[in-house]
């Protein structure tokens, strides 16, 4: 069956994994719709990170479906370059190559992986830097840029693949309060640029103001959902209550 934009973009049913005997996802379910920027909270060890990784197939999960543009993720057939192009993923930390340019690094995945011409990458590369705000870093080295600019490479890194859906685990949690800012205000533009997003983080401030959905999880499963007007002012379960009275 052929994927309309009237379809959700990522949708998960029932999603199980286990590493080992510990269950992280005990049936986490919920669909995502083209150019939805969707936010999930949850205390350490809840399983948001591994949900993550599922929906981008870096972790295979035993049972329930995963479907992204109508293509089972959970498929053994399933091409995860094809995956990778559609779904971007940005890390807590950068794993940016140490000894190429913030340049270099955004340019190395589409030749080296797509194939695609050198010159063309290289002006998308440079239009990429100049969207995040480091146009005047591009034969910068990892190791002379703040972890702020590092990650802000590692998100153009990730764009310049295409994608169709970004996923953010964590993006901030590593760096100084001084940088979050320019981070989260690069995130808030891909969004406002009609990017889909799934964003596991710990800005509540951020979540509030540019989710149209938060999921909170705890345990491996979803507790509570929805808009985050509703979400913050009403929660209505005793564990998201908790969970809010600690970090607001």
């Amino acid at each position: 069956m052929t994927w309309t934009p009237d379809q959700p973009i990522v949708r998960l049913v029932d999603v199980h994994k286990s590493f080992g005997s510990n269950e992280v996802l005990k049936g986490v379910g919920f669909d995502v719709t083209k150019g939805e920027v969707v936010c999930i909270i949850g205390p350490s060890g809840s399983g948001k990170s591994t949900l993550l990784r599922c929906v981008n197939a870096l972790v295979p999960i035993e049972r329930g479906s995963i479907l992204v543009e109508g293509q089972e993720v959970n498929d053994k057939d399933l091409d995860k370059l094809a995956l990778r192009r559609k779904v971007g993923m940005v890390f807590q930390q950068y794993n940016l190559f140490p000894h190429k340019t913030a340049l270099q690094n955004i340019m190395m995945a589409p030749i080296h992986v797509l194939k695609q011409d050198r010159a063309e990458v290289e002006a998308r590369a440079r239009r990429l830097l100049k969207k995040v705000r480091l146009a005047d870093k591009a034969a910068a080295y990892p190791g002379e840029l703040s972890g702020g600019q590092q990650q802000r490479v590692a998100i153009a890194r990730s764009l310049a693949m295409n994608p169709d859906i970004m996923l953010f685990d964590e993006v901030t949690a590593a760096l100084d309060p001084e940088t979050v800012k320019e981070v989260l205000l690069t995130i808030r533009e891909l969004a406002a640029e009609g990017m889909t997003c799934l964003i596991v983080t710990h800005e509540m401030g951020f979540a509030r103001e540019l989710a149209h959905h938060i999921y909170f999880t705890d345990r491996g499963v979803i507790v509570e959902h929805g808009p985050p007007a509703e979400f913050f002012a009403h929660p209505r379960d005793a564990r998201t209550k908790e969970f809010l009275s600690q970090i607001l």
